[in-house]
């Protein structure tokens, strides 16, 4: 039987140019206030999703159980869909050579660098697991094999130890079991989980995740990143976005939210992201504005339902 993320789904937010709805985003979306209890929710906040990189911070609670010490900006690279700007790749490097490794134990999927200048600077190299955004979370999951004694030659397969391990660590913190499994982009497995799960494992994180991501968000994204740019405004938040429209967030004072854009696009994510920290009690500024061009000028914006 197929999980359809369709079923339920709802308007999340509108695309206007010139006065006219010319796009809409549908999805679901959960807020969750400091007790644990629903603040918001659009859809179905139980819908089955892929967290996709949404859960690099709770791997990497994971890992640090399990035995990875690393430094704070280390530790950010660690939970990191990062640009591949030359910072991002020497914190890479620096990880794996502090576990006595160097690149050639990375066994992600090659690719070039997701900011548009590094890329242009790799042309020579070609894609390479390094300049692929994961790059820093199979870093972390080699030193976290290191430290804990497991073989590094075949961390990605689901019954390896680490595996296994970051899998219980997923049903813990989210509240939900692990109903699917399979490869995400990057190579590694993929746990599947609820939204409301999702939001929920934010408010479980290790505190050192916290103070690593909220403390050097640069290094969770990267230059012109909206999880950068967020977590640069609103202080203490832990910011991480996933591919196909997927989004997770917590806040200090224990709220969480997280959503799932049906279509999979980004262009909704930093308005419904900025909607999302206002309803959590969050104030992100001037954040979250997505106009819409004509010409180069300003026509309209994306405008969330809620």
């Amino acid at each position: 039987m197929v999980t359809d993320v369709g079923a339920r789904a709802v308007p999340l937010a509108r695309v206007v140019r010139g006065g006219v709805v010319e796009s809409v985003h549908l999805g679901h979306l959960v807020v969750l206030a400091p007790d644990g209890s629903t603040r918001l929710a659009l859809g179905d906040p139980e819908v089955v999703v892929w967290p996709r990189s949404s859960l690099k911070p709770v791997q990497a609670t994971g890992m640090l159980e399990a035995g990875l010490d690393v430094a704070d900006e280390h530790l950010a690279l660690v939970c990191a869909s990062h640009n591949g700007e030359p910072a991002h790749l020497d914190v890479v490097r620096a990880i794996l050579a502090d576990a006595g490794l160097d690149e050639s134990a990375l066994q992600n999927t090659p690719d070039w660098p997701l900011d548009p200048d590094a890329a242009w600077s790799a042309r020579p190299g070609g894609p390479r697991p390094l300049t692929q955004n994961c790059s820093g979370k199979h870093a972390g999951m080699l030193a976290t094999c290191v430290a804990a004694g497991w073989s590094t030659d075949d961390y990605l397969a689901p019954g390896h130890p680490l595996q296994q391990h970051l899998r219980a660590t997923t049903e813990r913190l989210t509240g939900a079991p692990v109903e699917h499994v399979t490869v995400d982009g990057c190579g590694a497995p993929l746990f599947s989980s609820t939204l409301v799960g999702l939001a929920r494992s934010f408010t479980r994180l290790d505190p050192r995740v916290v103070v690593a991501t909220s403390g050097f968000p640069w290094f969770v994204a990267g230059t012109g990143r909206d999880a950068t740019t967020f977590m640069q405004a609103v202080p203490g938040l832990v910011a991480k976005d996933g591919a196909d429209g997927v989004y997770a967030a917590g806040l200090p004072d224990g709220s969480a939210l997280a959503f799932k854009v049906l279509d999979g696009s980004s262009r909704p994510r930093p308005a419904l992201l900025a909607a999302a920290l206002r309803a959590a009690g969050a104030d992100p500024g001037d954040l979250g504005r997505t106009p819409v061009l004509g010409h180069g000028v300003p026509v309209g914006a994306v405008e969330p339902t809620f």
